[in-house]
């Protein structure tokens, strides 16, 4: 795994060694990177990685010039992979790591307001419906606010139904789901 572009463009991301961990691929990442370049300034933006595994698309914002990024991971020791990517490019002042629980996480009243939310959940995980409908619901979105979620196209017709929405883009096994500020 490697950051795309920026000014850490090259620079190679540590995976953790989990079966609980699959990262959104370079191909993915790329992809969702290039489309949000068309629709967002990146220059100083507060980011939000929810279930972040390695932090590959967190360090992808911080690389494209966002300005702070929060991590939220609850498995200590995959956070721990994190927080040496996040030294090993030494942007821990432009970050934070929240270790707990999505759902617990958006369920927060007093919080950040984010630029950017990127959630890339282990694929068959379903709390990531209520996190999506907390996140909206509790404010965690900036007025110009976007949240980008990947998934499995094997979770397609419960997606569907529980985002309310299509994808906005399918990538070989994975869609990808966009909500913005309501």
């Amino acid at each position: 795994m490697r950051i795309i572009s920026g000014k850490f463009k090259g620079r190679t991301i540590k995976f953790p060694k989990s079966k609980l961990v699959r990262p959104t691929t370079d191909k993915v990442k790329e992809s969702i990177f290039n489309y949000l370049n068309n629709i967002i300034d990146f220059e100083d933006i507060k980011v939000c990685d929810i279930y972040a595994g390695s932090g590959s698309l967190g360090l992808e914002a911080l690389s494209r010039g966002a300005g702070l990024t929060h991590f939220v991971e609850k498995d200590f020791f995959v956070s721990k992979t994190l927080r040496e990517n996040i030294e090993a490019l030494g942007v821990e002042d432009n970050t934070r790591i929240y270790r707990m629980e999505a759902l617990r996480f958006s369920s927060q009243t007093v919080h950040e307001v984010y630029d950017l939310i990127l959630a890339d959940p282990p694929f068959f995980k379903d709390d990531i419906h209520k996190v999506v409908k907390k996140i909206i619901a509790n404010g965690f979105l900036s007025e110009a606010g976007i949240m980008i979620i990947e998934r499995s196209i094997q979770t397609y017709e419960k997606d569907k139904t529980e985002f309310e929405r299509e994808p906005i883009k399918k990538l070989g096994d994975s869609l990808i789901y966009q909500f913005d500020f309501r």
